[in-house]
């Protein structure tokens, strides 16, 4: 490990600078932080003002205390920071959590004073946790070095759920809703600023804590994505789920001057498909980031297989369908032909499908329940049941939910059961939520929220289960200057990496122009080259269906009178006169490799239309061309593909294959930072592909 967490987060011993007689004060309330928890190790205070504190001595200055102490909080001014960290520094302290702000935040001086506290805390080994934050809570050993009042630790001998928040107020927020799903906290850590800390490094310590089933994360900017990502792997390897809630869906994307892909595929998106490829399930809100800690907490046995939703309305069972549906949680059809054991425990009047609605008869047989579950928990295609059960009131619970309780109990189901009631805020004993979240069941207020969840735990288990491709070391010849890099020889290197596209050659004159039109054959396109013409169709720099000599002359013409317009003075190349491609559906192809992150890949539908439609999906670098393929038929416009309206299906094949030479390319060049192919031609078996514009932005 590259930082030494454990004397600050599990200390023998804590000091406290800064401490105070005064209710409310940051250091008084650290005080009782710790003397409400019981903490057994030594508690040392300084106060230049005061001998005693509630009758605990009190050390005057830094200086007079006693070498080694693991832990020290600083709840003293910003002013104060810098000069108080040197003296810890010089008395071997393990780590210190300073609350104070006004550094990174608070402008030009600010950030440098915050500089310096990083160089004292690697200088001299020490784990600083913040500053502007709000500290920690340790439940497995009864340490709370935080100012928000604390009630002593509940976790006892068992287990829970560890909390990783760059923001206080959230993961006190967050700690609430787990303390409401009766899910404890093992501890909860808020990082601040991050000056010599970080998210990465309390994950890291966290993967190794056996007390610590999930690690669930409130991040605004991951300051070592690629750390962080190696640590999501290696979660994901030991069995250690992280939930992540991540703001900034909405942020605008980052400006390109230069490609379509890079526009489009924005911070946010590029961080999200990465750390789902390595293995982290993503939150859509803060509520459902409780909601899918609870289900890792309590039935971590997800797999890629369907889930059945057993419930009690026909209604319903066409309301969940859409649910399904709109989320893409996977509903394995079922049928009485293909489901004996269903068959046999439901009553005769009661079709076997998916949903299944048992209708009232429960209520007249409770043991339908029983019989119910655990056909369904037997049947090889079912990885999950959701009961979706109508509570009522107090009197219809009870009648219901002890049945379930007691088939569940007896099943002992190895794959998970998630109980939802239908009709939030109807009257149910608690003691029934009890008994069923301590046999392993999430209990939901919602179907909806039951079903979003589910649908994101299915889709990350499909993901871990997938083969990461990794044979690719592909060679191609850059160019020395770095930018744009003009079409003719982004297709030349692109080329060579294995895609395709129509025929053409470079015309530096008329007659130039005329003898490439002739020797490739009428009809011909002109577009014009340069470095400094990202967009050409802006500036009049693409001229279609030239089918004469006579009518390539005059295209030249025009189009460099067209640049001289659009950008007085600009040089070009040349012109690039490829054969007129024939039409199919267009697509847009793309690459971004981002600075922190790594590279990416942009499949969607292009043409002028791309920006506008923004039909695309973002893919990882490495998946497999089974996956790229399931990408691809994920776009909204899909169908376009498979054969709309009686049209032949596009061959997909080829497609693939350039989406996969693309991911060997950036895999195995750094200094490619973006690579735009659109539009792309995709047309039926047997008529071709061709990328008919293609673009590369080179470091």
């Amino acid at each position: 490990m590259s930082i030494e967490l454990n004397r600050l987060l599990s200390p023998k011993s804590v000091v406290i600078v800064g401490a105070s007689p005064t209710p409310g004060a940051l250091g008084a309330s650290v005080l009782a932080n710790l003397e409400r928890g019981g903490f057994q190790g030594e508690i040392h205070l300084v106060n230049p003002k005061r001998d005693n504190i509630n009758g605990r001595p009190c050390a005057n200055s830094i200086g007079d205390l006693p070498n080694n102490i693991d832990a020290a909080v600083l709840a003293i001014p910003q002013a104060g920071v810098i000069p108080a960290l040197r003296d810890l520094a010089k008395k071997n302290i393990g780590g210190a959590v300073i609350f104070s702000a006004g550094f990174a935040e608070g402008g030009e001086d600010g950030l440098a004073e915050q500089a310096e506290l990083a160089e004292i805390a690697e200088t001299n080994g020490i784990a600083v946790e913040g500053p502007n934050c709000l500290g920690f809570v340790n439940n497995r050993d009864g340490v709370a070095l935080t100012f928000v009042q604390t009630p002593a630790a509940t976790l006892g001998d068992g287990d829970g759920v560890a909390i990783v928040s760059q923001s206080g107020a959230m993961a006190a927020v967050l700690g609430v809703t787990l303390a409401s799903k009766d899910i404890a906290v093992t501890l909860s850590v808020s990082t601040g600023n991050e000056a010599a800390t970080g998210v990465q490094d309390y994950v890291e310590y966290l993967i190794d804590d056996p007390r610590t089933k999930v690690i669930a994360m409130i991040v605004e900017q991951f300051r070592k994505p690629a750390e962080f990502l190696e640590l999501a792997k290696k979660a994901r390897a030991a069995g250690k789920p992280i939930v992540l809630l991540h703001p900034g869906k909405s942020e605008a994307a980052r400006e390109s001057a230069a490609t379509h892909t890079g526009a489009m595929a924005g911070d946010y998106t590029v961080m999200r498909t990465l750390v789902e490829r390595a293995g982290v399930v993503v939150a859509d809100s803060l509520e459902q980031l409780g909601d899918l800690t609870d289900l890792y907490y309590r039935a971590p046995a997800f797999d890629e297989r369907g889930t059945v939703i057993l419930t009690e309305s026909g209604a319903f069972k066409a309301i969940s369908l859409d649910l399904a549906e709109d989320v893409s949680l996977g509903l394995p059809a079922m049928s009485d032909d293909d489901s004996p054991a269903m068959r046999e425990a439901l009553p005769d009047f009661v079709p076997v499908s998916n949903p299944v609605d048992l209708t009232a008869q429960a209520l007249v047989d409770p043991s339908l329940y029983k019989r119910s579950i655990a056909a369904l928990l037997g049947d090889d295609r079912v990885g999950a049941v959701l009961l979706g059960i109508i509570q009522t009131d107090a009197n219809t619970a009870t009648a219901k939910l002890p049945h379930i309780i007691e088939a569940v109990s007896e099943i002992k189901p190895d794959k998970p059961v998630v109980y939802a009631g239908l009709d939030e805020g109807a009257e149910v004993p608690e003691s029934f939520i009890t008994q069923l979240r301590e046999l392993g069941v999430s209990c939901y207020p919602t179907a909806e929220r039951a079903i979003a969840s589910m649908a994101k735990m299915t889709t990350a288990a499909a993901r871990a289960s997938s083969v990461a491709e990794t044979s690719a070391n592909v060679t191609v010849t850059l160019p020395e200057k770095g930018g744009v890099v003009p079409e003719y020889l982004a297709k030349d290197i692109l080329r060579s990496a294995g895609l395709t596209f129509p025929d053409g050659k470079l015309a530096t004159s008329k007659e130039e122009a005329v003898a490439a039109a002739n020797s490739l054959g009428f009809p011909v396109v002109m577009k014009a080259q340069s470095a400094a013409l990202s967009h050409k169709s802006d500036a009049g720099g693409v001229i279609l269906n030239l089918n004469s000599d006579d009518a390539v002359a005059e295209a030249f013409e025009t189009m460099y009178q067209n640049i001289e317009r659009y950008s007085p003075g600009m040089k070009l190349d040349g012109v690039l006169i490829e054969t007129m491609s024939t039409k199919g559906v267009e697509l847009i192809l793309g690459a971004k490799r981002d600075p922190q992150w790594g590279p990416v890949i942009l499949i969607g539908f292009g043409g002028v239309q791309a920006e506008v439609i923004k039909d695309f999906r973002i893919l990882p670098s490495d998946l497999s061309t089974a996956e790229i393929e399931a990408e691809i038929l994920l776009l909204k416009g899909a169908a376009l593909l498979t054969g709309f309206r009686g049209s032949k299906p596009v061959d997909l094949e080829p497609v693939v294959s350039a989406i996969a030479a693309m991911s060997a390319l950036m895999r195995s060049e750094p200094r490619i930072r973006e690579i735009d192919l659109n539009p792309v031609i995709a047309r039926p078996k047997g008529e071709g592909f061709d990328a008919l514009d293609a673009l590369i932005l080179v470091d």
